[in-house]
């Protein structure tokens, strides 16, 4: 995202959010000048406008829909790179985990590399232990090389 759109994002949602609150502010002081002067201080009075009609709570609530959609858009237009890296990221922090299973069990393999050979004699006994290392370390392998290629490629 360029950085003039992350502006446009930003300054959009804050005009919408200062005009809720320049209503809101003038919906208080409203209240406060109809209040009764019968010993009722502005403290007292509810900090919500009663709703005079259907109508009108109607276009409040579909007012307030477009604030927060407006807000939405805003703070998901800032939060677009940051997406983009997060993911990368991710990919990249998997990978590593993914390798690190091969890293344990490339020992084993050595050790266990005569074995693959002779499965028979008195040499072979850990054949089993050689094919299952191979195969741990293959899919490992596989799961952390193809995760920092997708970071790659995105």
């Amino acid at each position: 995202m360029k950085p003039h759109s992350i502006g446009r994002a930003l300054g959009i949602g804050l005009r919408v959010a200062g005009r809720i609150a320049g209503q809101r502010a003038a919906a208080n002081a409203k209240a406060a000048v109809s209040a009764p002067a019968t010993g009722v201080s502005a403290a007292n009075l509810p900090t919500r406008p009663v709703a005079g009609t259907a109508a009108q709570s109607h276009a409040a609530g579909q007012a307030a829909g477009h604030a927060a959609r407006g807000v939405a858009r805003g703070v998901g237009g800032f939060l677009r790179p940051f997406r983009r890296v997060g993911g990368i990221l991710w990919l990249e922090v998997t990978g590593v985990f993914f390798f690190l299973p091969v890293v344990v069990f490339a020992p084993t393999l050595w050790r266990t590399r005569a074995s693959y050979a002779h499965s028979q004699d008195a040499l072979g006994h850990d054949h089993s232990t050689f094919l299952l290392a191979a195969g741990v370390m293959a899919v490992f392998l596989y799961l952390s090389v193809s995760s920092f290629w997708r970071a790659r490629k995105k």
